[in-house]
């Protein structure tokens, strides 16, 4: 602990228990002092009150977030092969989980993977970033070059670099909101923004400029490979489509009929041109509608039309403050599909959002079957795929939640 020199912040017992615990956030409210002078981004030492070392991490006066600790060694240097270090077992940890989906996968998961507000995805040889946090702000231009240069070790090219920096919680940091292509040594800035991936052996246009997020979600990877033993001669309704990606894996694993529905006009559009790339429109539909909507018509018009249902809506709640109102759409649509489906059919559902916790949406769905006056068999409870690891001291990364059940 000799010659530190960066300043220091004094916790309070709640910050120091929240550290001791693993997690790596401190609250600006947890902070009691700091001494020393400091740059909004940059790096500061956290002590608890009796000034034992609690780790290092990105200060910035901006966020309610004030402390993002990226090490807990006091013997730590911050240095180009410090972040070297970080991102090689990143890619090594992809590398080994992911297998032959290495080339379509998330590399970066924010703390997950010790990269505060750092979100790398990549769509063959094309990554694209985000960053929420100005300690990694300031280091971006180290951070993208250490990426590219460790792929190309791994045998791997980067040919483009585009930043989705296009989110409002930028603003929290005191970051300004913008996207485009980072224009790196060797990184080409002349892309038309689509890019052609195959994940589960299906191909998909991905428009990382106007898509969103990063243009596609990773993260249900493996999740959209388990319906397809369940939609095999079924008739499908696939609500929330987004870009497709149920819908076809459903058409392609051999369902009757799939009705691919989203609100939004270009994301029918969107999946309708993937669908025309694999072959399948010979056995789906597409079609604009509010989903709440849809399945209220269908169900007031009687009979069962589907007996395979899924449900990957958006996110319905990003705050605590908005849990209950959002577990409110979580069971309207949910109850709408159970009473729809005949018994004997199935239905797979899904929430994105950290808030909704496990607890949260189970006790959900067991009101929902019970005021459907029906019961739940599940098949399989299921999160996100391992690119996106769940680090348990961090509940923050424990988000996507997936079941699939017959209903009986």
């Amino acid at each position: 602990m000799k010659d530190r020199t960066y300043p220091k912040a004094t916790v309070t017992e709640k910050g120091e228990k929240a550290l001791r615990g693993g997690h790596p956030w401190v609250y600006a409210e947890e902070i009691t002092d700091i001494s020393g002078e400091y740059e909004n981004g940059g790096l500061t030492d956290v002590f608890n009150r009796k000034g034992r070392y609690l780790g290092t991490g990105y200060i910035n006066d901006n966020s309610k977030i004030r402390v993002r600790v990226i090490s807990r060694n006091a013997n730590d240097r911050f240095d180009r092969d410090f972040y070297a270090r970080r991102i090689r077992y990143a890619l090594e940890y992809r590398r080994t989980v992911m297998a032959e989906d290495f080339g379509c996968c998330r590399l970066i998961f924010g703390e997950a993977d010790m990269f505060p507000g750092f979100t790398v995805d990549r769509f063959g040889d094309i990554l694209v970033t985000q960053v929420l946090s100005l300690g990694t702000e300031r280091i971006k231009d180290m951070l993208y070059s250490l990426l590219a240069q460790t792929l190309e070790d791994m045998g791997e090219q980067i040919s483009a670099i585009y930043e989705r920096n296009d989110v409002k919680i930028r603003e929290l940091e005191g970051m300004e909101e913008y996207k485009g292509f980072y224009p790196g040594k060797g990184l080409r800035t002349d892309l038309s923004g689509m890019t052609e991936i195959t994940e589960n052996g299906i191909k998909y246009s991905v428009d990382y400029i106007n898509g969103q997020k990063t243009g596609f979600f990773l993260d249900q990877k493996y999740n959209r490979q388990a319906i397809r033993r369940i939609a095999k001669g079924r008739t499908v309704l696939d609500c929330f489509t987004h870009t497709g990606a149920f819908a076809l894996n459903a058409a392609a694993a051999g369902a009757k009929h799939v009705n691919a529905v989203d609100i939004s006009a270009d994301a029918v559009e969107m999946t309708r041109c993937n669908a025309e790339l694999n072959g399948l429109t010979g056995n789906m539909e597409f079609t604009k509608a509010d989903v709440f909507d849809l399945l209220t018509e269908l169900y007031r018009k009687g009979g069962s039309p589907y007996d395979f249902i899924i449900l990957d809506p958006p996110a319905f709640t990003k705050s605590s403050s908005t849990v209950k109102s959002a577990e409110r759409g979580y069971k309207e649509i949910n109850l709408k599909a159970m009473r729809l489906l005949p018994r004997g059919g199935y239905l797979a559902t899904c929430s994105c959002s950290h808030f909704m916790t496990e607890t949260l949406f189970r006790h959900m769905l067991h009101d929902a079957a019970q005021d459907a006056g029906v019961s739940l068999r599940q098949i399989e409870a299921r999160r996100q795929s391992p690119d996106h690891p769940i680090l348990w001291n961090v509940p923050e990364t424990d988000y996507l939640k997936f079941y699939i059940f017959q209903v009986v």
